[in-house]
Protein backbone atom coordinates (compact mmCIF):
# COMPACT_ATOMS: atom_id res chain seq x y z
CA UNK A 1 0.00 0.00 0.00
CA UNK A 2 0.94 3.63 -0.95
CA UNK A 3 0.07 4.77 2.79
CA UNK A 4 -0.27 9.02 1.11
CA UNK A 5 -2.15 9.52 4.38
CA UNK A 6 0.72 8.68 6.25
CA UNK A 7 2.70 10.08 4.13
CA UNK A 8 1.25 12.93 4.54
CA UNK A 9 1.15 13.23 8.36
CA UNK A 10 4.84 12.24 8.55
CA UNK A 11 6.23 14.84 6.24
CA UNK A 12 4.40 17.77 8.21
CA UNK A 13 5.68 16.21 11.43
CA UNK A 14 8.84 16.60 9.80
CA UNK A 15 8.29 19.94 8.67
CA UNK A 16 7.02 20.76 12.27
CA UNK A 17 9.97 19.92 13.78
CA UNK A 18 12.53 21.85 11.13
CA UNK A 19 10.88 24.87 12.18
CA UNK A 20 11.11 24.47 15.79
CA UNK A 21 14.64 23.42 15.52
CA UNK A 22 14.97 26.61 13.31
CA UNK A 23 13.15 28.78 16.42
CA UNK A 24 16.48 27.48 18.66
CA UNK A 25 19.43 29.85 17.56
CA UNK A 26 22.96 29.02 18.37
CA UNK A 27 23.12 30.76 21.70
CA UNK A 28 20.10 29.12 23.30
CA UNK A 29 17.40 31.97 22.28
CA UNK A 30 14.75 31.84 20.36
CA UNK A 31 13.68 33.00 16.80
CA UNK A 32 10.23 34.20 17.77
CA UNK A 33 9.36 34.16 13.76
CA UNK A 34 10.28 30.75 13.54
CA UNK A 35 8.44 29.81 16.78
CA UNK A 36 5.24 31.01 15.92
CA UNK A 37 5.63 29.19 12.38
CA UNK A 38 6.00 26.54 14.44
CA UNK A 39 3.21 26.99 16.80
CA UNK A 40 0.33 27.91 14.08
CA UNK A 41 2.04 25.05 12.57
CA UNK A 42 1.14 22.29 14.92
CA UNK A 43 -2.65 23.79 15.61
CA UNK A 44 -3.13 23.24 12.09
CA UNK A 45 -2.10 19.80 12.15
CA UNK A 46 -3.80 18.54 15.80
CA UNK A 47 -6.42 20.44 13.67
CA UNK A 48 -6.33 18.27 10.78
CA UNK A 49 -6.33 15.35 12.90
CA UNK A 50 -8.58 15.98 15.10
CA UNK A 51 -11.38 17.53 12.54
CA UNK A 52 -10.78 15.73 9.05
CA UNK A 53 -9.11 12.04 10.07
CA UNK A 54 -10.41 11.17 13.58
CA UNK A 55 -13.81 11.77 12.64
CA UNK A 56 -13.79 10.21 8.94
CA UNK A 57 -12.27 6.82 10.46
CA UNK A 58 -14.52 6.99 13.65
CA UNK A 59 -17.61 6.87 11.02
CA UNK A 60 -15.85 3.55 9.25
CA UNK A 61 -14.93 2.06 13.10
CA UNK A 62 -16.32 4.05 16.34
CA UNK A 63 -15.49 0.98 18.62
CA UNK A 64 -11.57 0.75 17.55
CA UNK A 65 -10.94 4.82 16.90
CA UNK A 66 -12.88 5.06 20.62
CA UNK A 67 -10.07 2.54 22.16
CA UNK A 68 -7.14 4.43 20.35
CA UNK A 69 -8.28 7.81 20.47
CA UNK A 70 -7.84 8.92 24.15
CA UNK A 71 -4.35 9.43 24.60
CA UNK A 72 -4.11 10.66 21.76
CA UNK A 73 -6.87 13.73 22.24
CA UNK A 74 -5.10 13.96 25.33
CA UNK A 75 -1.72 14.47 23.96
CA UNK A 76 -3.29 17.03 21.27
CA UNK A 77 -4.81 19.06 24.39
CA UNK A 78 -1.28 18.83 26.31
CA UNK A 79 0.91 20.06 23.02
CA UNK A 80 -1.85 23.17 22.53
CA UNK A 81 -1.95 23.52 26.25
CA UNK A 82 1.88 23.97 25.79
CA UNK A 83 1.83 26.88 22.95
CA UNK A 84 0.28 29.15 25.48
CA UNK A 85 3.06 30.54 28.01
CA UNK A 86 6.42 32.22 25.97
CA UNK A 87 8.54 29.24 25.10
CA UNK A 88 11.95 29.01 27.31
CA UNK A 89 14.49 26.49 27.04
CA UNK A 90 13.14 24.22 29.25
CA UNK A 91 9.29 24.64 27.68
CA UNK A 92 11.01 23.77 24.17
CA UNK A 93 12.37 20.69 26.13
CA UNK A 94 9.39 19.35 27.00
CA UNK A 95 7.54 20.19 23.97
CA UNK A 96 10.55 18.37 22.39
CA UNK A 97 9.24 15.47 24.23
CA UNK A 98 5.83 15.45 23.98
CA UNK A 99 6.19 15.76 20.13
CA UNK A 100 8.74 12.54 19.86
CA UNK A 101 7.04 10.13 21.48
CA UNK A 102 3.47 11.40 20.54
CA UNK A 103 4.61 11.20 16.54
CA UNK A 104 6.65 7.91 17.28
CA UNK A 105 3.03 6.86 18.41
CA UNK A 106 1.03 7.43 15.26
CA UNK A 107 3.78 6.74 12.60
CA UNK A 108 5.27 3.09 13.94
CA UNK A 109 3.97 0.41 12.06
CA UNK A 110 0.40 -0.71 13.10
CA UNK A 111 0.24 2.87 14.80
CA UNK A 112 -2.32 5.45 14.95
CA UNK A 113 -1.76 6.14 11.01
CA UNK A 114 -1.26 2.88 10.07
CA UNK A 115 -4.96 1.84 11.29
CA UNK A 116 -6.79 5.56 9.87
CA UNK A 117 -5.31 4.53 6.55
CA UNK A 118 -6.71 1.23 6.58
CA UNK A 119 -10.22 2.58 7.87
CA UNK A 120 -10.64 4.95 5.75
CA UNK A 121 -9.37 3.59 2.63
CA UNK A 122 -11.84 4.54 0.27
CA UNK A 123 -12.24 8.53 1.18
CA UNK A 124 -8.46 8.69 0.44
CA UNK A 125 -8.55 11.46 -2.66
CA UNK A 126 -11.24 13.55 -0.45
CA UNK A 127 -9.43 13.52 2.62
CA UNK A 128 -6.09 14.47 0.92
CA UNK A 129 -8.28 17.75 -0.46
CA UNK A 130 -9.72 18.17 2.67
CA UNK A 131 -6.09 18.42 4.42
CA UNK A 132 -4.70 20.50 1.86
CA UNK A 133 -7.09 22.85 2.13
CA UNK A 134 -6.79 23.14 6.20
CA UNK A 135 -6.92 26.73 6.99
CA UNK A 136 -4.26 27.60 9.81
CA UNK A 137 -5.64 28.10 13.70
CA UNK A 138 -5.50 32.21 14.67
CA UNK A 139 -3.66 32.30 17.49
CA UNK A 140 -2.83 34.76 20.54
CA UNK A 141 0.31 36.31 21.45
CA UNK A 142 2.25 33.87 23.66
CA UNK A 143 1.08 34.31 27.74
CA UNK A 144 3.76 35.16 30.07
CA UNK A 145 1.03 34.93 32.99
CA UNK A 146 2.22 32.01 35.44
CA UNK A 147 -1.50 30.31 35.39
CA UNK A 148 -0.45 29.84 31.33
CA UNK A 149 2.32 27.22 32.15
CA UNK A 150 0.57 25.80 35.24
CA UNK A 151 -2.67 24.95 33.04
CA UNK A 152 -0.35 23.47 30.47
CA UNK A 153 1.22 21.45 33.05
CA UNK A 154 -1.90 20.07 34.10
CA UNK A 155 -2.74 19.31 30.80
CA UNK A 156 0.52 16.91 30.37
CA UNK A 157 -0.39 15.64 33.80
CA UNK A 158 -3.62 14.54 32.37
CA UNK A 159 -1.74 12.84 29.04
CA UNK A 160 0.64 11.23 31.90
CA UNK A 161 3.52 13.60 31.41
CA UNK A 162 5.05 15.20 34.28
CA UNK A 163 6.60 18.92 33.29
CA UNK A 164 9.28 19.12 35.98
CA UNK A 165 10.59 15.58 35.29
CA UNK A 166 10.85 15.89 31.67
CA UNK A 167 12.69 19.64 32.43
CA UNK A 168 14.79 17.68 34.39
CA UNK A 169 15.76 15.20 32.68
CA UNK A 170 18.94 15.55 31.17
Amino acid sequence: MNKPLYHFFADDHHRIEELLNKAILPDGSIDMRYYNRFRTGLLRHIKMEEKILFPAAMGVDKEVMTKILPRFRLEHGALTALMVPPPTAVLIKVIKHVIDKHDFAEEEPGGLYDICEQLTEGQTDRLLEQLSNTTEVPVHPPNPAPFALEAAKRSLARANYDFDTIAGEN
